[in-house]
């Protein structure tokens, strides 16, 4: 069962209000466009959607494919509400999606990491584009394996390194990694079986998190470029991710924790520790909110401030996020952490000293 059929069907009532608010509505297709990832249906807030005047227009939103099922909760209510809303949003990855942002085409960028300096953020400002980054949500990255690898339970930010960093291309095998891991302070003895991995590629911020948060620091340490092997199955689609760690009994992958909790019928949870030896520690609503779990991180969306100017369907959209209790609901269903009630407030500030 994907991911897209277990949100459906978890939602069927709402999914039949939406489609039946959708019918009423223009021309355009109310929802997600074609595009590498499949959109995943997720619930927003029923009854307290908009009741002010009414919302028309459409908005396009395409990035990380970690984001998109938020976005498109956000999306599915105020449309429940408001018949001539469209929307567009898409999932191709982080970084795609900051390419099509940054050259006009879209009005909000979902993002599963900050804007780069280099390449994103310096294009968009060469073409004039300004922008407001708005926090929206916590996420982990979870490391996988299969269930069938009883073996391994918890991996150290040093075995990360020595079984996907840049020192281990060509490993094959987990016992090929264990000499790196072991001069690297392991105390984990990995088994001798192949090393089958399956992870996001560099398209998407999901790679660009990892990259940063577990080997960017050892690969620095040892005079290395900090990235991965290049030599495993990456992926922009997050199925794709889950079907290949499942189908391997001694696979290794990461995908953000929102898809591995929802296929744990597939795919074993590995705890991380940050130093080895150190406090193994599982993804959880509950450590990823408190910072304990070490591959944690920050989801936005990103506006384009003239478009939001420009089309009232963007600001009534964005202002629509930020309300008290949409994100939270849409979070009911779609298993990311809501962010600090003072850190919401603080994006919705930002939103509304932006106009």
């Amino acid at each position: 069962m994907t991911i897209t059929t277990k949100r459906l069907g978890a939602l069927a009532l709402m999914a039949a209000f939406a489609v039946g608010a959708c019918s009423s509505g223009g021309g355009t297709s109310a929802g997600p466009s074609t595009s590498s990832e499949p959109v995943a249906s997720s619930a927003a807030p029923e009854s307290d959607a908009p009741s002010g005047a009414a919302v028309s227009g459409s908005i396009t939103v395409s990035g990380s494919s970690t984001v998109e099922p938020i976005s498109t909760g956000v999306a599915e209510a105020l449309k429940a509400a408001n018949p001539d809303f469209n929307f567009t949003i898409e999932g191709p990855g982080t970084g795609d999606g900051f390419k099509r942002f940054c050259a006009g085409e879209t009005d909000i960028s979902d993002a599963s990491r900050k804007i780069k300096a280099e390449g994103e953020a310096d294009v968009c400002q060469a073409a004039g584009i300004e922008y407001i980054e708005l926090p929206i949500a916590y996420d982990g990255i979870t490391v996988m394996t299969s269930p069938a690898n009883s073996g391994v339970e918890c991996l150290s930010f040093a075995d990360l390194y020595a079984l996907i960093g840049p020192e281990s291309q060509g490993f094959t095998t987990w016992a090929a990694a264990q000499p790196l891991a072991t001069e690297l302070g392991s105390k984990v003895t990995y088994p001798n079986s192949s090393l089958d991995i399956t992870g996001p590629g560099e398209e998407s911020g999901t790679f660009d998190s990892f990259v940063e948060l577990v080997l960017t620091a050892i690969a620095t340490e040892r005079g290395k470029d900090a990235t991965t092997r290049p030599d495993y199955v990456a992926s922009p689609n997050d199925n794709t991710i889950i079907e290949g760690v499942a189908g391997s009994d001694s696979s290794l992958g990461w995908v953000g924790f929102a898809f591995a909790e929802e296929n744990k019928d597939k795919v074993k949870e590995v705890a991380v520790s940050k130093e080895p030896g150190g406090e193994c520690i599982a993804p959880s609503a509950d450590t990823i909110a408190d910072g304990s779990y070490p591959i944690s991180r920050t989801l936005y969306i990103y506006v384009n401030k003239a478009k939001a100017a420009e089309n009232p369907a963007v600001k009534a959209y964005v202002d629509y996020y930020l309300t008290d209790g949409t994100i939270s609901k849409v979070l009911e269903t779609v298993p990311y952490v809501n962010l600090p009630a003072d850190a919401l407030t603080q994006s919705r500030t930002t939103w509304d000293s932006s106009e």
